[in-house]
Order: structure tokens, then sequence, then C-alpha cells
């Protein structure tokens, strides 16, 4: 009884180093190799090469700068869910996506709704900036911009509209 007991207190006063070491192990363990070896950088490159057709820098300033006067004359829908009602409504006449979402699956939904609909949709690069330019504090990954035929902004919503079109083209 007394071998016993002197074991185990020689494994107790062990076991405290030894997992000591173990959990303070710089590298990973070769028994367990890493799945995940995309960084933040192949992550973004992979959602900005799904997030087609991407304006460039004129059109994504004009885009967001539309998008700020639709909020100011209540022609602007923020959010999926809101892009994805008012796709089904018919009332929408251009859908701005943001390509930098995680995961870009949320709203990969919306350019088969707009196919099908035949509404135009163009990616711009942050969530961020569309959200400023809807008017929110906090960031937008979808904003749908709806017709409204008595207002002062249809004719330049027409021309981004044909814009975009012959973006995807």
């Amino acid at each position: 009884m007394q071998l016993f007991l002197a074991s185990r207190a020689s494994l107790l006063q062990r076991l405290p180093v030894y997992l000591n070491r173990a959990s303070h192990r710089k590298e990973p363990c070769a028994t367990f190799p890493r799945t995940y070896s995309s960084t933040p950088n192949d992550q973004k490159m992979a959602s900005e090469s799904a997030a087609w057709p991407l304006a460039d820098a004129a059109l994504e300033q004009e885009l967001l700068d539309m998008v700020q006067q639709c909020s100011h004359y209540r022609q602007l829908k923020k959010g999926a869910n809101e892009a994805t009602k008012s796709l089904n409504r018919g009332v929408s006449e251009l859908i701005v996506l943001a390509a930098d979402t995680t995961p870009l699956a949320i709203l990969l939904h919306l350019p088969l709704l707009c196919e099908d609909k035949n509404v135009p949709y163009v990616y711009v690069k942050s969530k961020i900036a569309l959200g400023r330019a809807c008017g929110v504090s906090r960031a937008v990954i979808a904003a749908s911009i709806t017709s409204n035929e008595g207002s002062e902004l249809a004719n330049s919503i027409r021309t981004l509209r044909e814009k975009v079109e012959r973006l995807a083209i």
C-alpha cells in the first residue's frame, strides 16, 4: 500500500509539470495538424473573386453618392432581408452589395433573385462605406434602391442602372 501511495504521489508531483509544458507549446502538435491554412488576406481575396461584378473606384463613388441621395428621399432599403423583400415585391431598381461580407454566403441568394427579376446588382468593396452612405452607424451588407416615378432621382437612377448593366456584360 505504501508503494502505491508513493508512486501515486510522485506521479502527482510530475503531472503539473507535464501539463504545464504541454500547455505552453509554441508549435502545433504533429499529431494534430492545422486544418485552417488560409490567412485573412486569402479569405479576402476569395470573397472578392466571388463578388462579381465589382465596381471600380469611380463607379463605386457614384453608387455610394446615389445611395446617400436615395436615403434622403426614402427610396432605399437597407440590409439583406429588406433587399430581398423589395426584390420579391418588384419595387427594386438596383441592388448594391458589399464584397467584404463575411461569410459571403449570407447574401449569395440576392444575385440569383436579381437575375430572376431582371434587376442589376453590383458589389462595392466596403460594407462600412455602404453603411455610412446609407446613413447608418453600422455596416450594411446590402442595399436596394427602390423605384418611385414622381421622384427627382428617377433619371439619375436610370443612368446609374445602365452603367451597372454595362459592367455586368
